[in-house]
Order: structure tokens, then sequence, then C-alpha cells
């Protein structure tokens, strides 16, 4: 049964008939696979888009008024084209007000549309459920429009969006992750300067599982804000004794344990320490799967979360009950916590044949620890976001 079935038909229940075609777009959501909360920082990371996301059902009306509906949640917003502002009310209709936004500021006419969001990605588990609903509003309004703007735009159209409509100083990995993301890939991105490559995700007898903490994260509302503060204001602090990097993504490990001691914060000093030392793993995990070589890569990842753990403290007792709970089990060679942190998800390398096994214990060790029951997702890579032309995925 596609994820889709049916929408068609709520959309008419919910809008009415119309002579407009009903038109379907699909944006998926993301896994980090490593390089976290080093976007923000110009550094890199290497994130994979996912085969679950949002999907919208939109049509064109014949005046300003947009209507806003989905069907994970009662709340409907409707709006005036003319008049577009945020309200705490209408909660997650005000991201795609926000790409509406983006779209007038940049001087595109934006016709009146009905539009019915559908999504599978679980609401705050740090999957990008946001850039999802961003990036599928992008496209369909790219389409309704006839605007013709390249996916690079729209990608960073969605960033401003989060940062000046919604208020979360978020980077762009995870707008560019879903609109750019391709199947079977994942992408080494260099945040600063928007350089990429995708790079082959040959896991062979491995299977990445996604497992949610259930312990949900408000991404505007956790401490994200504060560690970017704390980076910009080590960053400034280093940056008379730095001759060329322009932003903390640039400074290299041996260059940063050079000028460490110049940072009289115990605090700040650890959150530089984990971007430095993270972004030289991104790279370390690029060339180790491009070697064949996936236990290398699972021993960064793990390492990966013992640093957001130890150094950039984002951590949690649930997502390091997970990450304590998958090392144990035998067949699971890489795992970590992925996303903003605070609750949400760890993402795994899990040999075929162990995912039944790391499911049962996985789950029973961290109920008991927590008293939460995970869920897990064995998860595919897909490409980023696109229209549907045949009601398919």
């Amino acid at each position: 049964m596609s994820e889709t079935d049916g929408l068609y038909e709520q959309f008419e229940q919910l809008f009415g008939a119309g002579t407009e075609p009903i038109r379907l777009f699909f944006a998926p959501g993301r896994v980090n696979l490593i390089g976290e909360h080093t976007d923000y920082t110009g550094g890199y990371v290497f994130p994979a888009a996912l085969t679950f996301g949002t999907w919208a059902a939109a049509r064109r009306r014949p005046d300003s008024v947009c209507r806003l509906a989905s069907t994970g949640f009662v709340r409907q917003a409707e709006c005036d084209l003319t008049e577009l502002i945020y309200k705490p009310e209408d909660d997650w209709a005000n991201y795609p007000k926000g790409m509406i936004r983006e779209f007038q500021t940049k001087g595109i006419q934006v016709p009146g549309f009905d539009i019915l969001f559908h999504g599978n990605i679980p609401n705050g588990a740090g999957l990008s459920s946001s850039a999802s609903i961003e990036l599928v509003t992008a496209v369909a309004l790219n389409a309704l429009t006839g605007a013709g703007m390249p996916m690079i735009w729209l990608v960073q159209a969605a960033q401003r969006a989060e940062n000046q409509f919604i208020g979360v100083n978020c980077g762009i990995m995870d707008q560019f992750a879903s609109g750019m993301g391709k199947a079977g890939h994942a992408m080494l991105l260099k945040c600063e300067t928007l350089e990429f490559q995708y790079v082959p995700l040959l896991l062979g007898d491995y299977q990445l599982v996604i497992t949610n903490t259930n312990k949900r994260r408000e991404l505007a509302d956790s401490k994200y804000n504060e560690r970017r503060s704390e980076c910009e204001q080590g960053f400034g602090i280093l940056q008379p004794y730095l001759q060329s990097a322009t932003c903390l993504g640039e400074v290299s490990v041996e260059h940063w344990r050079q000028v460490s001691d110049k940072v009289e914060s115990p605090i700040i000093r650890k959150r530089l320490e984990h971007v430095v030392t993270e972004n030289a793993r991104v790279q370390a995990s690029m060339d180790a799967l491009q070697a064949g070589d996936l236990l290398a890569f699972g021993q960064c990842m793990m390492q990966s979360h013992e640093s957001l753990r130890d150094q950039y403290e984002v951590t949690g007792i649930e997502l390091d009950a997970l990450f304590d709970e998958a090392r144990r089990v035998d067949g699971c060679i890489g795992t970590r916590m992925t996303g903003a942190g605070f609750g949400g998800c760890s993402v795994s390398v899990v040999h075929l044949d162990a995912v039944e096994l790391f499911r049962q214990q996985v789950a029973q060790g961290y109920t008991k620890t927590t008293g939460l029951t995970p869920a897990f997702y064995v998860c595919s890579i897909g490409d980023g976001a696109h229209e549907l032309t045949d009601g398919g995925n």
C-alpha cells in the first residue's frame, strides 16, 4: 500500500472539487551519518536522503488565499498571501508560510493555492521533518508559479525561511540533503562553500538502522542556539591567531592543537574541540567508505558519539543508553546519535543477520534504563525533493 493512497480523495474532501489539476510532490527526511553540529560552523557533514519524508498534494486557486492542511495535525491554517506573517498558533504551517515568503521576497508572484501535506517522518525525531516540509513546499511552489528556480536556490531559501521566519538558527545541511539527495549515495558537503560530492553508500552485508528514542525534542527550545553561540564566541577568540581560516570549519586538528590554549573557558574549549575533531572524522569516514573499510567507518561513528557526549554535551540519557546498548550487539559495527541531539534518533550500521537481534537487545536494555520504548527503522537511501508524475514514492 502506497503512502499516497487516498491522498487525492482526502484533498477533495477538505478543499472541494476544482478545475485546476492536483499535483503531487515529495521531499525526503535525512539521516546524517557523521558530522554533527559542524554545519553552522562551515565544516563538513555527511548526510543522506531517506525514502520516507513528506508528500504534498497542491492545487492553484483563482484568488490570493492559501489553505494549508496536514494528515498528521488537526490544526489547519488559512492566510491571505498579501498578509503573510508568523503566527504561533499556526504551529507546523509556519514552515510552508516561510517558504511562500521567500518566493515573494524574490519577486515571484505566488498564486493562491490549497495544499495537503502527508508525512511519515516521526515528528521531533531529529530526521528533519521541518526541512522536508520546507522542501516539498519549495518544489510545489516552483511548479505552481512556473518560476523554474534551481534546486540550490530552493535549498538556500528553505534555510533562510527557517532562520528568519521560524527563528531557528539552523545550518544548511538538512535542507541540502532533502533537496539534493541521490538514491544509494551519501553526500560530503562543505557547508561554508556548498562544495559537495556524492559518495556511493556501499554497505554490502550491512544495513542502516535508525532507532528513535521516542523522547520528543523541540529544536527551537533546545540548547542548539546556545551551542552555536558558544562556537561563534570561541572562533572570535581564536581568529587573531589563525592566518587564513574564515570559519571554525576550516581549522585543522593540528592548528587547533597549536592555538587551543588561547581559549580560557573550559566549556568553550570543549565545544571547539568537538567541532574541529568532528570535521576530521567526516573526512576520514568518507575515505574509509571509498576504501571499502566499513569497520573504520563504524569506529569513526562511535568516536563521533563520544565527542558529542563528552565535548559538546548534546546527547542526554536516552541517546547515550541507545549508544551503549547498540555497541554491545554482535554485528553492530558503528552507532551514533544523529541530528541536533537532546532526544531524537541514533543511526547504526548492523549486519543483515543481526538486525532482529539488534532490535530485541537494544529495546530491552534501553527500556530498562529509560522506561521508554524505542522504534526501529531499517532505512534505504533515496532521491531528493521532486514532483511525482505517477502517484508513486
